[in-house]
């Protein structure tokens, strides 16, 4: 192992909070001289069959922690992703069907390799203790926290306040959550900021069980390709991993610059003092923004698909974009097809770069829109899936993804 503050440097990378950190100092310390891994626990609930990047920020750091020595527990909440976790949610989730959960569990440990090492992981089911507990073990367990601690959540709070229902299950969750962590033994618990009510009451049971507290560390939430929201599929500002290469190089490339420096520290395994000499170079001018985005775009794009498919992807977007005098930063908007494509001056209007689809129509005539630098003739065309530029007139560009 390194030294504890090697170890601390390393793990402190991008982190939001850590608590308590004089405790994870003790921790990493008693490991060390003990020659003994920590117990790192990840919960993730398989309500979704998909990983994007912004999923990865817990996994990159996982990680990080395995390659510092530590046991990774990759928790598959299937017995919890049946109620559905009610972090930042306004209204009672649809819970999902058991079939459900362990198709989507599948899914995600096919995914989590791309990045974790398959061979330093422990992955484990919470059925596997839940299913085990009788009615009376989980009256216990709910003994363990009271109604006005609850209401201290803010979403809970604001649900109540505003008379939305609130179910008893829900309330459940959090001690569910918990529980693992009483279960597993866990030293540290990783989650995004949005968990940090239920990593507390993760620390809050092990004292009533009379356990070592365990260590929590939040991570940021990564905001997605608008830089603002979340990243979130429902919201079409995502990246999955899954995606293909010339999509996922693409989707990089169209962040702004600020966003890239936190997808650098979130997401890339540069060391922490490439890192900063990176920063301190764009600042100072030594490197060109663009530049630095394509090495994130390479470096992110090989890890998912392969070093040959990564340069193949590069090689394609210069083509497109700086041959073909394209800016590189025009936004994406991603759009639904219903079935029959989508008519592309409805597309040219409802973006804004016309002011009326009859406008878009006329423009279309004139020879004066290109679809992926070709002349747009056929004002009927219609968009089916794939990605597409949008050029209308000399300067108004768009990126648009049909799903």
């Amino acid at each position: 192992m390194l030294s504890p503050e090697k170890q601390l440097e390393i793990i402190k990378r991008g982190t939001v909070e850590i608590i308590l950190e004089e405790d994870l100092k003790k921790k990493l310390e008693r490991a060390y001289k003990a020659n003994k891994p920590l117990r790192i626990k990840v919960g993730f609930d398989p309500t979704a069959p998909d990983i994007h990047l912004g999923h990865t920020v817990l996994l990159e750091k996982m990680r990080q922690f395995q390659e510092l020595g530590h046991e990774i527990i990759f928790l598959i909440g299937d017995f919890t992703g049946m109620i559905g976790d009610p972090s930042g949610k306004t209204e009672t989730r649809k819970p999902l069907t058991r079939e459900e959960v362990l198709k989507n569990a599948e899914t995600y440990k096919e995914q989590v390799f791309k990045i974790l090492d398959p061979e330093k992981t422990v992955i484990m089911f919470n059925s596997k203790w839940f299913n085990e507990m009788t009615a009376l073990d989980m009256c216990r367990l709910a003994g363990a926290e009271t109604v006005a601690r609850m209401l201290e959540r803010e979403d809970f709070k604001k649900r109540f306040t505003e008379g939305r229902p609130i179910t008893i299950l829900e309330f459940l969750y959090p001690l569910l959550q918990a529980y693992d962590s009483v279960y597993l033994k866990a030293d540290i618990e990783l989650g995004g900021t949005d968990q940090k009510f239920n990593l507390l009451m993760g620390r809050q049971l092990m004292k009533i069980y009379g356990m070592e507290e365990q260590v929590i560390i939040t991570m940021p939430l990564l905001e997605g390709l608008d830089g603002i929201q979340k990243m979130s599929k429902s919201l079409g500002n995502y990246i999955g991993i899954n995606e293909p290469a010339d999509e996922m190089f693409g989707k990089i490339m169209s962040i702004n610059d600020e966003l890239m420096l936190k997808y650098y520290e979130l997401l890339s395994h540069i060391s922490v003092q490439e890192l900063e000499e990176l920063k301190r170079n764009i600042k100072e001018g030594k490197i060109n923004p663009r530049d630095a985005k394509e090495a994130l775009a390479v470096e992110i794009v090989t890890r998912y698909h392969g070093k040959q498919q990564s340069e193949k992807a590069r090689d394609r977007f210069i083509k497109l974009f700086r041959e073909k005098d394209i800016p590189e930063d025009i936004s994406t908007i991603e759009i639904k097809d219903e079935g029959e494509g989508v008519w592309i001056p409805k597309i040219i209007k409802e973006q804004g770069l016309s002011k009326s689809t009859s406008e878009a129509i006329r423009l279309i005539k004139q020879n004066a829109v290109k679809i992926n630098n070709e002349v747009l003739n056929n004002s009927d065309t219609k968009l089916k899936k794939g990605d597409y530029i949008i050029k209308v007139g000399k300067k108004r560009f768009l990126r648009v993804r049909i799903v």
